[in-house]
């Protein structure tokens, strides 16, 4: 049985449990399991989204029933010879099968399965060199069936697949979708081989153990069922109304608790093992809360420091398959040690996922209802979308992109931003920036360029800098996935963020099939119309272009960071 972990609050002790009786004198637990949508809300509005939200909480089971189906369409993927299968999705669709393609690596005799979830060119041309077109099968995933980003990958791919297979292109082609979606009709027209239909009352962060999780996860070779077996025992205990031995009510309670009082920095120390659990968890907890002014900050990827570097808004949860690493185990400590609330879980392998991602899904629930929000919208991730369409549009019609004039120019390097008295230079304009972090403020980094280990190692090295000059939290991200993640709580949550966009040129681009643009112009429409939220919303950004040269662009930010 999964167990929540330990438990260490220090002087949030009697606070957590006052969190406990509260839920129980709310009946809050069994509420949700009668999928009473007041538990979050009281607004009709709301009450129909949420009433339509709430599959994920019995999906385990009824993927559970269709094991036999997935292991069939597995087997029949094997025996044709499919080296590779890819993902092509955006948020929900595509961190899960992300998390377990890291987690349990590619199995003999299997295809290997790869993710493509960014719009940046060179990523799109290192998902085609890695495979095989005609010995690769790729999974349209997408719950409405017409999100931007799977869809054009969909249509780059199959005109890839046409010229090598002609008419037997839909061989290489299933789609995962809700019923009655474009992308349903689409599969039916261009022959895919299969169409998963997932149920609709589940939303995207909320599908890990549906199709959108188990398909890619089955024809990578997983085991479904122990994986899925697990998760309906876990599913079983957070109906206890013992909310202090029920896992995802007792975690909801401590994170909705901490973050009423400040605590809002969710710390994620994941093993190595397991390490992009925490991108999934973030897109969970960020987007579910990320609303209303209010909002949960997820830390995901941050190398652990020494208790001095930290602020007093920061609770630390630390997964970990088995006993975990040495070198964790010791910063955890001293951080518990220091008077940190800490919360440790250990897996007893890469397939106690399976209950992982319900117990945080259930108390990602809890801390919204604790924190009076509503778990499942996302009202500022179609915001930027809208821009993205509008700004997609100008180019069509008038040929580029709307143009800004820079505030601070050197050499490849262009600093934007709507305060034009930050300095004359870049040096003095990033040390104008970070000195409006205050107290309680997080640092949030995001990067619209392709992620490689020398530019995601710079990164590091850049957030680490931040995180010494303002002692505040640092988030990073990769556009546009984080705009299906954190985005949400870039516009929707506090106004005590402080960003950092980070833009680069692209070498070459890609055409879209259909389109008069390609993928650089639709990532450049992207990250535009993310920073135009962020302005709109009052928020304290700079963009930051670094030109062709991402590598050297990195180092002379990281240069002007610890200088300042």
């Amino acid at each position: 049985m999964f167990d929540l972990g330990k438990i260490s609050l220090g002087a949030h002790q009697a606070e957590f449990e006052f969190a406990l009786g509260f839920l129980k004198s709310k009946n809050t637990v069994a509420r949700i399991w009668q999928m009473d949508a007041s538990v979050w809300s009281a607004a009709p509005d709301h009450q129909k989204i949420i009433a339509n939200s709430l599959g994920w909480l019995t999906v385990p089971g009824q993927v559970l029933e269709r094991v036999a189906e997935l292991k069939s369409f597995a087997e029949e993927i094997r025996s044709a010879g499919f080296t590779h299968a890819v993902v092509l999705g955006m948020g929900g669709s595509s961190l899960c099968p992300e998390v377990l393609r890291q987690s349990f690596g590619p199995k003999s005799g299997y295809p290997e399965l790869l993710v493509l979830d960014s719009t940046v060119p060179a990523a799109v041309a290192s998902i085609e060199a890695q495979v095989k077109l005609e010995s690769t099968l790729f999974i349209v995933a997408s719950k409405s069936g017409s999100t931007t980003e799977p869809q054009m990958f969909a249509r780059y791919f199959y005109d890839r697949v046409k010229q090598v297979k002609g008419e037997k292109v839909g061989e290489n082609f299933i789609a995962i979708t809700d019923p009655g979606t474009l992308l349903e009709n689409q599969a039916k027209e261009e022959g895919f081989r299969k169409t998963f239909i997932n149920w609709a009352d589940i939303g995207g962060r909320y599908s890990a153990l549906s199709f959108f999780g188990m398909v890619p996860f089955a024809l990578m070779g997983g085991d479904v069922e122990a994986l899925l077996t697990r998760a309906t025992a876990t599913a079983k205990a957070c109906q206890s109304e013992n909310v202090a031995a029920n896992p995802g009510a007792a975690l909801g309670a401590l994170l909705g608790m901490l973050a009423s009082k400040g605590v809002d920095k969710l710390t994620l120390a994941t093993s190595k093992d397991i390490a992009s659990l925490g991108l999934w968890i973030e897109q969970l907890v960020a987007e579910s809360t990320g609303k209303e002014g209010k909002g949960i900050v997820p830390i995901a990827g941050e190398s652990l420091g020494e208790p001095k570097q930290y602020g007093k808004d920061r609770l630390f949860a630390s997964i970990a398959v088995g006993s975990g690493d040495a070198e964790t185990n010791a910063r955890i400590t001293s951080l518990k040690d220091a008077g940190f609330p800490v919360l440790l879980q250990n897996l007893a392998d890469a397939l106690d996922l399976g209950s992982t991602f319900f117990v945080w899904e259930f108390a990602t629930a809890v801390a919204c209802s604790l924190l009076s929000i509503d778990a499942f919208d996302q009202p500022n991730v179609q915001e930027s979308k809208d821009n993205t369409k509008r700004l997609l549009g100008e180019f069509v019609a008038k040929g580029a992109l709307p143009t800004q004039t820079p505030v601070v120019q050197e050499g490849a390097l262009k600093l934007f931003s709507e305060d034009n008295a930050l300095g004359a230079n870049l040096d003095s304009a990033i040390a104008a920036h970070l000195k409006k972090v205050s107290t309680g403020d997080y640092v949030a980094i995001t990067q619209y360029f392709v992620e490689t280990p020398e530019a995601e190692a710079l990164v590091q090295k850049l957030r680490r800098a931040v995180r010494a000059r303002t002692c505040a939290a640092v988030t990073t991200g990769y556009g546009p996935r984080f705009l299906h993640s954190t985005g949400q709580l870039h516009k929707g949550g506090g106004n005590n963020g402080l960003f950092i966009q980070l833009t680069a040129e692209d070498a070459a681009d890609i055409a879209i099939p259909r389109e008069p643009f390609g993928f650089s112009i639709l990532k450049q429409a992207q990250s535009l119309g993310d920073f135009e939220s962020l302005v709109k919303h009052g928020r304290r950004a700079i963009r930051v272009d670094l030109g062709l040269n991402v590598t050297a662009g990195l180092k002379r930010l990281l240069q002007a960071v610890e200088q300042a």
